[in-house]
């Protein structure tokens, strides 16, 4: 295997597709458990702590712990910044601090900015002998020369890291860090402000596939059991990730009310809720069945071999990507996995919004706006502009999923 070559994505990828099982079959918790480096080696995967120390800069833990999410808990004592300059450490510690307390931004996701900002000011230092990221930037005179300094960082990110992803999100994290000095006064200009024009990184060639919509509803149409439809439901109709969906527990589901939703203490980007427009009956049903079970553990998807006393992610993405193939569903000539699927929640967000949009070009004419856009934000109140896209969001669920249900009701589901 050429691990040099893969990116980080790919390399968390491997993780949930093959190390993970793994972990599971040992009676590890693979949403929990940091594997340890003899325990890779002993699978032939020891490349893996080399990929990811030559080509992004991590440990092994750093990896796990920050960019798959493992772990109890991302801790940031103890951590070495690996430069001399304290200045600069205190005010990445401070930024972070912030971003935790008052942003909630999830633990997980702490130790890959710091990774980022970590080697992008040791990078810096190597560039222009000195970690001083701060003294230069309350000086309007010095912004061209700071500008270019940062430049030359950013060159060389170009150079070493594997894709433009992984390039765009180390500079995301660098921006982030320089527009909270600016919001703060403590720098009165971001020196990566403007940096993203000087790359082609976010004109690349992501991968944005997805599913059609004809394609989610042939996947869900030969579903035989409402365990399988849930499992479609979730990522297509919910646009939960695979993870998430894998862990899902009957406690974080409001069912009843004008506002079903699924609570979340933890997420990426912090906790939140998401909103269940479609399929409320079929997971109360689904809850029904698992609660006649005196030992059942609340679990949407449980499982009693799993340490964490439920399936993994990778489970989801098998089982997915078997429906597909029975299906036979392709994306691109492939068959598409869980996270394809989840994309068209996405894209059929962004479809519902527009359809709002045209809803209101009306209104907009009979105002003597001039556009859609105006009247949305000037005479709409969020709650109203909330009900627009969800009505809109939830009639398009409805014609993906309910020509599939008109030929298996939740009874018959549940009897099979």
């Amino acid at each position: 295997m050429n691990w040099s070559r893969k990116s980080l994505d790919e390399l968390e990828a491997f993780y949930w597709e093959t190390i993970a099982p793994a972990m599971d079959r040992d009676g590890m918790d693979p949403t929990r458990d940091v594997p340890t480096y003899s325990w890779l080696t002993e699978r032939g995967w020891s490349g893996i702590a080399y990929a990811l120390r030559e080509k992004h800069d991590l440990t092994p833990r750093e990896f796990f712990v920050g960019v798959v999410g493992l772990g109890d808990e991302a801790t940031d004592e103890g951590y070495d910044w690996g430069i001399d300059d304290d200045r600069t450490v205190e005010a990445f510690e401070t930024y972070l601090d912030m971003l935790e307390s008052r942003r909630g931004l999830a633990d997980s996701t702490l130790p890959t900015r710091r990774t980022h900002l970590a080697r992008f000011a040791r990078v810096y230092r190597d560039r222009h002998g000195s970690a001083d990221l701060l003294s230069r930037l309350d000086d309007r005179d010095a912004e061209p020369d700071e500008i270019d300094r940062c430049l030359a960082v950013l060159d060389e990110f170009d150079a070493e890291l594997a894709t433009d992803g992984t390039k765009l999100k180390y500079l995301q994290t660098v921006r982030s860090f320089y527009e909270y000095l600016v919001d703060f006064r403590r720098a009165r200009y971001n020196p990566v402000g403007n940096a993203a024009k000087q790359f082609r990184w976010e004109q690349g060639q992501p991968d944005n596939r997805t599913m059609t919509a004809d394609q989610v509803s042939e996947v869900y149409a030969v579903a035989d059991d409402l365990e399988d439809r849930l499992l479609v439901l979730g990522l297509a109709g919910w646009g939960l990730r695979p993870n998430e969906l894998a862990s899902l527990r009957a406690s974080q589901l409001v069912l009843s009310g004008d506002d079903p939703h699924i609570a979340f203490e933890e997420r990426k980007n912090g906790p939140g809720t998401v909103a269940l427009l479609y399929g409320v009956d079929a997971v109360a049903a689904r809850i029904d069945a698992l609660a006649e079970d005196d030992d059942w553990n609340g679990a949407l998807f449980p499982s009693s071999r799993a340490a964490a006393g439920h399936i993994a992610r990778e489970t989801v993405n098998r089982r997915f990507k078997r429906l597909a193939d029975e299906a036979g569903v392709t994306v691109d000539g492939e068959v598409p996995t869980a996270k394809l699927c989840r994309r068209f929640w996405y894209t059929a967000y962004q479809a519902a919004v527009d359809e709002m949009l045209a809803q209101l070009e009306g209104v907009a004419a009979d105002q003597g706006s001039k556009s859609a856009d105006v009247v949305m934000s000037n005479y709409l109140s969020e709650e109203r502009r909330r009900s627009f896209r969800r009505q809109a969001m939830r009639e398009t669920l409805a014609e993906v999923f309910e020509s599939a249900d008109e030929s298996v009701s939740v009874e018959e589901q549940i009897a099979q």
